[in-house]
């Protein structure tokens, strides 16, 4: 019913810049709250930032500054800048979407496959 796709990941050297974006699509009234998180082997999943329906945005303290979460609403699409990376940034990252289901209005949770991103000389 409803698919949400990243893309973006990649090895990019220390300092460098990726931008990840994450789409969802099917049967969808309207997105509600998105986020990234990202997971490393041995540790568990957690949030990097996330974005509301109203635009407000909230990030984990080791990336404040150097991370950016925005929105397309009019493609249910979220993105996340990311710039003057560094090797513990190193995680397969994941999209979450907060959707509101097209006819029956059930609100739904749905996670993308992750992107690895690979920080390293």
């Amino acid at each position: 019913q409803v698919q949400v796709v990243e893309s973006g990941g990649g090895l990019v050297q220390p300092g460098g810049s990726l931008r990840l974006s994450c789409a969802a699509s099917g049967s969808i009234f309207r997105v509600k709250d998105m986020g990234w998180y990202r997971q490393v082997p041995g540790k568990e999943r957690e949030l990097v930032a996330a974005i509301d329906a109203g635009g407000k945005t909230n990030y984990t303290d080791s990336v404040k500054g150097r991370f950016t979460i925005s929105r397309d609403d009019a493609k249910n699409t979220v993105f996340l800048q990311m710039n003057n990376l560094k090797p513990e940034d190193t995680a397969v990252y994941y999209c979450n979407a907060q959707v509101v289901l097209r006819y029956s209005g059930f609100n739904l949770v749905e996670w993308g496959q992750g992107t690895q991103v690979t920080v390293s000389s």
